[in-house]
């Protein structure tokens, strides 16, 4: 799956929710995430694919379910949009398929908790994003289109500062 997204940084979480509400747009995520990634020491998926695997273990909180997905996410393109492809699975056991990834080479990192909440309106996704203070202490809006076109119409009609836009990954943006 290739996905096509920018992040918009330093938003208010309860203005932007109230202007998709507004808008009319569903409420489809409402979750909490606890997220592994795996590289080797040298930073091999980093370096080689532009890259990262990861588990993630998702606690929706509109339905109860927790559900563990296994992720092979590589950054194909950064200029306006930032396009990745995603091969991710369902997994049943994600701590024996840490350790099967720990003993192929790979090392865990520390692990990011993010509370994500979730709206689509017109086939865009928005995403508010707040993850736990040593991942990044900020929160932002993550929006997912398919075009630029739809990223002009996102912007427009939530009066995004085009300047707070980058497709800069979570771990770039923790180290600034």
């Amino acid at each position: 799956m290739r996905e096509k997204e920018v992040k918009v940084l330093n938003i208010d979480k309860q203005d932007i929710e109230k202007k998709l509400i507004s808008l009319g747009a569903t409420l489809i995520k409402d979750e909490n995430q606890i997220n592994y990634r795996f590289d080797t020491e040298d930073g091999c998926l980093k370096k080689t694919y532009n890259g990262y695997l990861r588990i993630r273990i998702t606690e929706n909180l509109l339905n109860g379910e927790i559900k563990h997905t296994l992720t092979f996410k590589k950054s194909i393109n950064r200029d306006k949009l930032r396009v990745n492809e995603e091969i991710e699975t369902e997994i049943s056991d994600w701590n024996s398929t840490a350790k099967i990834i720990e003993l192929l080479g790979y090392k865990m990192k520390r692990p990011g908790h993010k509370h994500r909440k979730s709206y689509e309106y017109e086939g865009i996704i928005f995403e508010i994003d707040t993850w736990d203070k040593q991942t990044y202490s900020k929160p932002y809006l993550e929006i997912e289109m398919n075009s630029e076109d739809e990223l002009e119409k996102a912007i427009k009609l939530l009066n995004l500062d085009r300047s707070k836009i980058t497709t800069k990954p979570i771990d770039e943006l923790s180290k600034e």
